[in-house]
């Protein structure tokens, strides 16, 4: 069976599909939920929640069929997030650092910085699983 979309599996893995779904909706959720707790400002929020709109047909489409053009989306939306969230980490790299001003006992909330890291990790995961399912739907033979 074929759709506009490409062809359906029939048959495969179903676990790490599943996994990988999962991971992209946690992901939606965690910038939905970064939107609503709004400490981004609000044109950022408006744009966290369209990117999460975005992705939940792909969500929905790894979960149901592994559609390798959804999963080629989820895979490169996800690494995107994670060089602009590095790039954000970098960014803020000296913020806490400062000569002078401050005394010498000052410590830097490191705080966004962990949360950053946290989103790049959640980020390479997603992409990790959705590159192996498609390098592991290549591999196995056609079912026509």
């Amino acid at each position: 069976m074929t759709t506009t979309a490409g062809p359906v599996r029939a048959c495969g893995p179903v676990l790490h599909p599943r996994v990988c779904a999962v991971a992209t909706a946690v992901s939606c959720l965690v910038h939905v939920w970064l939107a609503a707790a709004g400490h981004h400002g609000v044109w950022l929020g408006v744009l966290m929640v369209a990117m999460a709109a975005v992705c939940v047909p792909c969500t929905v489409h790894v979960w149901r069929h592994s559609r390798v053009g959804a999963l080629h989306q989820v895979t490169v939306t996800a690494v995107l997030m994670a060089v602009l969230h590095a790039a954000l980490l970098l960014g803020m790299a000296g913020a806490g650092h400062a000569h002078g001003g401050g005394p010498s006992s000052y410590v830097p909330d490191t705080s966004g910085a962990a949360r950053l890291l946290l989103v790049i990790g959640l980020e390479m995961t997603t992409a990790m699983l959705a590159a192996t399912l498609v390098a592991r739907l290549r591999r196995q033979p056609d079912p026509a």
